[in-house]
């Protein structure tokens, strides 16, 4: 009563995020990049961004564009302890993306500190509330091995470099799996993961962000 729930992107009272600002999202629809999903003006098999670059994973899709009502949203979800809005991202991922083939769902994993200091890990809550959705596991089978530089600010280049064996599996991998992430920016921190599950024995990994950077 003190303190009503208010929306996240605009602030009026209600609901974590109101049916305006969920409706203002700019959905990302084909025609996309048929690997990375980077959106276009027509379909291609590869795109100016990942064409001659070598991934890991099969394909990546995103639900929405990573703007600036799309960045308010991520920075309250994961930097001031907004947890249920992993419910609302998932029903967005579920509504613009198709359920693709898998047997399980996979988090990019967090720096340890970075989530001791925020409390929980986004990409994790996602798999779970898409795995609720999908009627699939989520299960955690990535971590760190060291902790990361903010990737924030960098050139391509060097995120790659720098995600570059930083991350393993603790176990056996599935054939088939989801590798789940809050934004897909540069494509780096999805292809180590998806490198590290295919040493782990999966065969076909696709990606699914609830946003991504449109350049």
């Amino acid at each position: 009563m003190l303190f009503p729930e208010r929306c996240v992107v605009c602030a009026s009272p209600g609901r974590p995020l109101c049916a305006t600002c969920r409706g203002s999202f700019s959905r990302l629809a084909p025609p996309v990049c048929e690997r990375c999903g980077s959106p276009g003006a027509w379909p291609v098999r590869r795109c100016a961004e990942c064409s001659g670059r070598r991934l890991a994973f099969a394909c990546a899709r995103a639900a929405i564009v990573y703007d600036e009502r799309a960045r308010h949203f991520v920075r309250e979800w994961k930097e001031r302890g907004r947890r249920g809005l992993a419910h609302d991202a998932a029903t967005l991922v579920a509504e613009v993306i198709p359920r693709p083939e898998l047997e399980v769902l996979v988090h990019v994993p967090a720096d340890s500190e970075r989530s001791w200091k925020r409390g929980d890990v986004a990409p994790r809550a996602l798999a779970r509330a898409l795995g609720d959705i999908w009627g699939a596991p989520a299960i955690d089978l990535l971590r760190r091995t060291r902790a990361l530089p903010r990737q924030r600010g960098l050139a391509l280049a060097e995120r790659r470099r720098n995600i570059r064996g930083t991350i393993t599996a603790v176990g056996p991998a599935p054939r088939t799996v989801c590798l789940v992430d809050d934004v897909y920016t540069s494509g780096a921190t999805a292809n180590a993961c998806a490198s590290a599950l295919r040493r782990a024995g999966a065969r076909r990994i696709e990606v699914v962000t609830f946003a991504r950077a449109v350049r």
